[in-house]
């Protein structure tokens, strides 16, 4: 999942270079570098006031699994038999009504069915406050004008899949229903109450009318093999859907996972505990109504595949609730790859996302606490009201800014959010970073604040762009930084730096022309300690440094090119010896924030107004 060394890098240079196309006319030679001390830099912009961190994140709805979700028989041949013979069906069972093609159980119990049914159907219709357990012990089904499994009435029913055994059920391209007005059952395998499936066995599901499994309660499945190709959507829980084991493929026209009940919160959830998962599908890959949740397991989810426009095409989404405890997430999304209408949280988990919009979208909040996110494509990386970043390892590449705290008002001109604020006032909107290590390759701006932000500790190296109206940090508030490493390498016509007010010492360096990517930058004490060594990704004029090791009244150099002996990392080196490089200037930190420049402006935080 970690697809961040040479694959990540080719990514960045082809997205940084092309968004410096606009200026490929400009100088790019290395020619001397002269800086001037410029002295402090005092931001102009109107102070902001900051805004805390959300005090409630919304909670994701545990899932229980109860025993018979669980456990299935693994001794067949001592169950109730129903036995289906081609366009016929015989039955050993008690409380089973045969009529031609079509067998009802009309009684809980354990039933094995096995065989070929041609053109019929198994009904579930029982009164009972009890489970029905339907073992399906290699079956065929197919049924031309209805669900060859319905569970038309029942308390709960559980699917097992006998251990070893292959199971398939189809169905036509239209049906005819029991009542006019109807349109139920529509799923090949429907069930309108709780429905469990289990097993070591397989199920291969082919819908031709309409959804692959659906459940109008609860649906859980905790095992088996299960392929489910559908016209429509592939899996669906109208209350809730929770998976805790089993391999599950969905090929589906629409959702490949949805659950769309809004009554209440506790309902619409879906629930990934395990398993692995893979989704290909032509809307949404997963959509729950209110709250989403990963906390283990392996999904690989593709979506968007055969949308026309003015549909949602994004990979996980949730109505309120986004969250991410663990297991591994690999999407690949036309729109935004994770999407929320209100927050989404990480705190754990391998998360790889390619995405034609953003990669991770929140309407209010979006909050990291752990994991590892990498971001290999997206218009922007990551966009919300707030976004609070307090663990874990991101890496993204985004052709326009690559953090974007915004009220949603711009974007890349897909459908707006139901609940996204249409305008909102820069006090509304705030980054706050706490801890982590941050590397973003930005063919617009590295972060792009339409509020005020605070940097207290983590790491954070920002690749921009030398594109015009482009900065490393874009700040319409003030950005203090009181902690932690911050270095950002941009264009010049917008540069900006950390606030005045913040309580670690900043530095802003201004080249006189456009450098190349990949050419080194240098700084170090007089004395010879380094501060920096850092080659920017794409072309650069400017190079922002906040970091604990700059000290009041100390004098730095400043040299260009040149080679590192030391071991670089994101763009950064560590260790090793500094070689070959030109000294271009020397500055002594007099204030919080000092500029080098050669006769242009080195605008302090809060400069300009950002794009949303």
């Amino acid at each position: 999942m970690k697809r961040i060394t040479r694959l990540f890098l080719l990514a960045v240079l082809i997205v940084t270079l092309a968004a410096c196309s606009s200026v490929a006319s400009q100088s790019m030679e290395r020619a001397t570098i002269s800086m001037a001390a410029a002295g402090p830099i005092v931001p102009t912009a109107t102070d902001v006031d900051q805004q805390p961190a959300s005090e409630t994140t919304p909670s994701p709805v545990s899932v229980e699994y109860d025993q018979d979700d669980l456990e299935h028989a693994t001794d067949t041949s001592a169950l109730s038999h129903i036995s289906l013979v081609g366009d016929s069906i015989t039955s050993e069972a008690e409380n089973t009504e045969v009529e031609g093609r079509v067998v009802t159980i009309t009684s809980a119990g354990t039933y094995r069915i096995s065989g070929t049914l041609d053109d019929g159907q198994i009904i579930v219709d029982t009164q009972d406050e009890e489970t029905v357990y339907l073992v399906l012990d290699g079956v065929d089904i197919t049924s031309s004008t209805s669900a060859p499994i319905y569970v038309r009435d029942a308390d709960k029913t559980v699917i097992t899949l006998a251990d070893g055994t292959e199971n398939t059920v189809t169905d036509g391209d239209s049906y005819v229903f029991e009542e006019a007005g109807s349109d139920e059952p529509n799923a090949a395998v429907f069930s309108r109450d709780d429905l469990t499936i289990n097993g070591g066995g397989s199920l291969t599901v082919n819908a031709n009318y309409n959804n692959g499994i659906t459940s109008k309660d609860d649906l859980k499945i905790t095992g088996g093999e299960i392929t489910v190709n559908a016209a429509n959507d592939g899996l669906k829980g109208r209350d809730s859907i929770a998976m805790l084991d089993g391999t599950i493929t969905v090929n589906a026209g629409g959702d490949g996972m949805q659950s769309n009940n809004d009554e209440a919160p506790e309902k619409g959830t879906i629930t990934i505990d395990g398993g692995t998962l893979d989704i290909t599908a032509g809307l949404d890959g997963i959509q729950a109504e209110t709250s989403l949740l990963v906390s283990g397991g392996s999904l690989t989810v593709a979506s968007g595949g055969s949308s026309s426009g003015g549909e949602s095409v994004k990979g996980l989404k949730a109505g309120v609730n986004v969250t991410v405890e663990g297991g591994t997430i690999e999407v690949e999304a036309v729109d935004d790859a994770i999407h929320s209408n209100d927050s989404i949280v990480i705190n754990g988990g391998e998360i790889l996302l390619a995405s034609g919009d953003d990669g991770v979208h929140a309407d209010s909040l979006v909050e990291f606490n752990g994991g590892d996110l990498n971001i290999t494509t997206s218009y922007e990386g990551i966009e919300s009201q707030v976004i609070v970043i307090n663990d874990g390892t991101i890496h993204l590449v985004a052709s326009d800014d690559g953090i974007n705290v915004s009220d949603g008002s711009g974007g890349l001109g897909m459908q707006a959010s139901p609940g996204f604020k249409s305008a909102g006032t820069s006090g509304d909107l705030y980054l706050e970073i706490n801890g982590g290590h941050i590397v973003i390759a930005a063919g617009g701006d590295g972060i792009d604040v339409n509020g005020s932000g605070s940097m207290n500790d983590g790491v954070v190296i920002l690749h921009g762009s030398a594109a015009q109206g482009t900065g490393s940090l874009d700040v319409d508030g003030m950005l203090e930084t009181n902690g932690g490493f911050l270095v950002g390498a941009g264009g010049a016509s917008m540069a900006q730096s950390p606030s005045s007010a913040s309580t670690q010492y900043s530095v802003l360096a201004v080249l006189p022309s456009t450098q190349p990517g990949g050419s080194l930058i240098h700084m170090e004490s007089e004395s010879g300690d380094d501060i920096l060594t850092f080659t920017p990704f794409g072309d650069y004029q400017t190079v922002v440094l906040s970091s604990p090791e700059l000290e009041n009244g100390t004098t730095y150099v400043v040299h260009s090119g040149g080679s590192s002996s030391g071991t670089e990392t994101d763009g950064l080196y560590a260790d090793g010896t500094y070689t070959g490089g030109t000294q271009v200037s020397s500055f002594t930190i007099t204030g919080m924030v000092t500029g080098e420049s050669t006769g242009m402006p080195a605008f302090g935080g809060g400069g300009r107004r950002g794009r949303p």
